[in-house]
Parts: C-alpha cells; sequence; structure tokens
C-alpha cells in the first residue's frame, strides 16, 4: 500500500489490486472492485458496488454512483485485443448504473472532459469524446466514435448514432433518435431529430451576447429554412453575416460534418 493510499478511505470489502493508484483522499465504497492498472485522482469518491477496470485513468474531485462499470472491455464486435484507453477528466458526476467503455483498436481511446453529469443508466461507447459540462440525462446513449461538444444536453432515452458528432450548447429533447450531426447552439427534437430553433437558454446561461443570438437566427434559418444544400448554406453565411467567434465555431462544425445535418 502506497503513502497516499493509506490516506484513502476504502471499505473493508471492496476489492483495490496491487498497482492501482490511488491518489490523496479517494473513497471506496462497499463491494466496489477496482482492477489493475487504474488509476484514481485526488478526492474521487466511489461508491459501493462499482466496478473500474482496463487502462483507466480517473482525474480528481469525480463522484461515481453506485452499481457504475467504469473500462470494462468495448462491446465493439471489432475488438480483437490489445490495449486501449479510458481517461475522465475532473469534477465529474457519474450517476448508478451508467456504462463506460474504452477505445477498441490498439491504442485508441474513449475520453471525457471536466464537469459532466451522466445520469443514471447513461452509456457512453468506445471511442467516444466527451467534452466539458455536458449533460447525458436517464439512458441517454452514445454509441462508439460519437462527439459531444462542450456544454450539450442530451434528453433521456436518446439514442445517438455511430459517428454523429453533437455542438456545442445545443441540446436533444427526450426520446430521440439521433442519425445527424447536430450543429452549435441549435435545440433539436424527434424521432429522427429535427432542429426546431436555438438552445435560447443555454445561450443565455452561457452568456453569449444578444448580437451573436441574433446572428445565430439568421444562421439557423439559412441552414434549416432556406432549402439550400449545406455547401451553398456555408456560402450564403460567409457572405451575409459577421464572423464572430460563434459564428466561425458554427461554419467549422458544418464544413467537418461527414454524416450530414439533421433535418
Amino acid at each position: 500500500m502506497t503513502q497516499k493510499t493509506a490516506l484513502c478511505k476504502i471499505h473493508p470489502t471492496a476489492i483495490v489490486e496491487s498497482s492501482v493508484e490511488l491518489g490523496r483522499g479517494v473513497e471506496v465504497g462497499p463491494y466496489s472492485v477496482i482492477r489493475e492498472g487504474v488509476v484514481v485522482g485526488d478526492e474521487t469518491k466511489i461508491g459501493s458496488h462499482v466496478v473500474i477496470e482496463g487502462h483507466t485513468t480517473i482525474g480528481s474531485e469525480n463522484e461515481i454512483f453506485t452499481g457504475a462499470v467504469i473500462g470494462s472491455v468495448t462491446q465493439d464486435k471489432k475488438y480483437a485485443g490489445g490495449v486501449s484507453f479510458l481517461k475522465i477528466g475532473n469534477k465529474n458526476h457519474i450517476r448508478e448504473y451508467a456504462t463506460v467503455n474504452p477505445g477498441t483498436k490498439e491504442g485508441a481511446e474513449t475520453v471525457i472532459g471536466d464537469g459532466n453529469l451522466l445520469m443514471a443508466y447513461c452509456h457512453v461507447a468506445h471511442d467516444c469524446i466527451v467534452g466539458n459540462g455536458t449533460v447525458l440525462a436517464n439512458v441517454a446513449t452514445l454509441a462508439g466514435h460519437v462527439t459531444v461538444e462542450d456544454k450539450a444536453i442530451i434528453g433521456g432515452l436518446s439514442a445517438v448514432h455511430q459517428f454523429v458528432r453533437i455542438g456545442t450548447l445545443s441540446i436533444v429533447g427526450g426520446c430521440s433518435k439521433v442519425v445527424q450531426d447536430i450543429p452549435p447552439y441549435m435545440m433539436t427534437d424527434g424521432h429522427p431529430v429535427r432542429a426546431y430553433g436555438l438552445n435560447v437558454v443555454g445561450l443565455e446561461r452561457a452568456g453569449v451576447p444578444k448580437e451573436d443570438k441574433i446572428l445565430l437566427k439568421r444562421a439557423f434559418k439559412i441552414i434549416f429554412r432556406s432549402e439550400l444544400s449545406v455547401k451553398t448554406a456555408i456560402r450564403r453565411i460567409e457572405a451575409e453575416l459577421e464572423h464572430t467567434p460563434t459564428i466561425v465555431r458554427l461554419l467549422e462544425f458544418l464544413r467537418h460534418s461527414e454524416r450530414g445535418i439533421c433535418g
């Protein structure tokens, strides 16, 4: 037992294998299992019946609740063995029975940033990238290779198709089916998901200036109401709207969309 581990609070029924690295003040609850190779940062709290395994690195001040399974081998049928990784940042809340998998191929990784909330029964599959300050409501499910940008919200019981990107400060309504990219700042819902306007509440909370919101509203109409192709919509936005940071970010997202933009 290392000096740092000696400063931790580990329940007598928990199993923490010998090569696990625990930071200062880590708590491990009853019947939890932490396998070889896991690294857990300072002041992280791990509840009861949690399993953490694989090449998993967890940062500081996270809270992982009852029954979560973190770092178990990918569910991708292409997995052929080898070392892949899961990296979780700081101050995340991973609620009851959520599951998070590492990457599939040798050296691949799943990454979750800082300050995220994964509610009960959420699933983050192999090779996903989740930014900072996101919310995945209960039973939200990310397939492989999904990217969720900062401060996006995914409603409960929603399913996101593999390789889809969900833009910053966008919101996905509950029970939605997401099969194409959702641009930043948009409010979406449906089966399949459609864009219905700007995420006005999210923009307000993020302190986006009024002038930017006016520009984004105009951009929304060009993208979703003008019946233009995405390429033509990009050219029109470039020509007609001021290139504020929000508009630039929106344009970059549109340019790099591979699955197409939601309706």
